[in-house]
């Protein structure tokens, strides 16, 4: 089987509009969360992007066409082969992930006599991965992928299975959305998933629910022979992927299928719980959702150090997948593993230990969660790279 590694990273998020910013904000223990969105004269917490401009990357009419969501993913994939320092080859692979989609030009058209004769593109969950493929002259395998909150990690996944198994030799990946409107805040304020807090806080006794961001990471998956022909730059090795569903109740997460997601994905790496040097965990800081992984965690392994981007960059949906994954790529190859923040009191029915603190260590090998509604799991595993012949 081919071996698939991680060459460049390109990330829009509430912490800063690259990756290297995003990064940055996120080992200094920083929030990106201070922006009020008001519905009703009712404000709403939320991570909302900072002076981005799209046009730095598109046309002003390519802007007038794209929903933000596609925006934000066309941004990162620029970053990302600049990133990775890529001559694209016509083959190479699109995947990208999106929970919402073009939500905001359907709730832009709601108050609209005549629709733009572009919504109906603009809206689909496939245009961000379609328009990348159109823009960088590409004609492989292309796939846009909605699977709830784990779309982004799915569509890093299934672009780690194309290359492994030797469909494609390059891939474009990743996940991006633009959920701040109405339509959305108040449908997850209605679920009972969205906090009222000032910060998201993660396993703490006093969450209430997640902070909805905005946001785009993609990441460059390459075939680790090219990657090393043309002398790349490897953020680490993708060496396992499960995807997975809880199988019966919709809304309610399940602790036994995630755990088994994990051992199924340490499985096919052919490792046990004790080679992982941490768990970028999902914890989107809701009430159940912690809890559920929290014992998910604890039915896998012993001891294990735990961190929580999402404390950091709220929650942005398919964005926070991908950009989870890209972090643990960081953590791997700049030995730094980032801080959860906002923690007050551990939840004691969230037993586990979770960094409170920036740690500077050598990280081998870990292990990033994606959980969404409707009980969809992604595990992806990853490791620092080594090159055996």
């Amino acid at each position: 089987m081919t071996r698939v590694v991680v060459t460049g990273i390109g990330a829009l998020t509430p912490l800063g509009n690259t990756f290297n910013a995003s990064w940055q904000g996120l080992i200094e223990g920083r929030s990106g969360i201070d922006k009020y969105f008001d519905i009703l004269d009712t404000p709403y917490l939320s991570g909302r992007l900072r002076d981005f401009d799209p046009l730095q990357f598109m046309s002003s009419k390519e802007v007038q066409r794209l929903d933000p969501f596609a925006q934000y993913a066309m941004s990162a994939a620029h970053m990302a082969v600049d990133d990775a320092s890529l001559k694209l080859n016509k083959h190479c692979a699109v995947i990208i992930g999106s929970s919402r989609g073009g939500i905001m030009s359907m709730e832009k058209s709601f108050t609209q006599a005549h629709p733009s004769p572009y919504l109906m593109p603009a809206s689909t969950i496939s245009v961000a991965a379609s328009y990348i493929a159109q823009t960088f002259k590409l004609t492989g395998h292309c796939l846009g992928i909605s699977n709830a909150c784990s779309s982004g990690a799915n569509a890093v996944g299934e672009a780690y299975r194309l290359i492994k198994h030797g469909y494609a030799s390059t891939a474009i990946c990743g996940g991006a959305d633009a959920p701040i409107c109405r339509v959305c805040l108040m449908g997850y304020k209605s679920s009972k998933v969205m906090s009222m807090k000032k910060s998201s806080m993660p396993f703490d006794a006093g969450r209430d629910g997640f902070i909805l961001s905005e946001g785009a990471c993609v990441l460059i998956l390459e075939e680790m022979e090219q990657a090393l022909s043309r002398g790349a730059s490897i953020y680490g090795e993708i060496i396992g992927y499960v995807n997975s569903t809880d199988g019966f109740d919709p809304v309610r997460p399940d602790a036994d299928a995630q755990a088994g997601a994990i051992k199924t994905a340490l499985m096919q790496c052919g490792l046990d719980g004790h080679e992982i040097d941490f768990i970028n965990a999902h914890a989107a800081s809701t009430k159940i959702g912690d809890q559920t992984e929290a014992l998910a965690i604890n039915q896998v392994f012993g001891e294990v150090r735990v961190t929580a981007n999402k404390s950091a960059t709220g929650h942005m949906l398919a964005a926070s997948g991908a950009f989870e994954i890209a972090a643990t790529s960081a953590s791997i190859k700049y030995s730094i593993i980032p801080p959860t923040i906002n923690i007050e009191n551990i939840d004691p029915k969230c037993n586990i230990n979770v960094i409170l603190q920036r740690l500077n260590t050598p990280v081998k090998t870990a292990i990033s969660n994606s959980f969404g509604f409707g009980g969809l799991n992604a595990v992806i595993v990853l490791r620092e790279f080594t090159y055996k012949t």
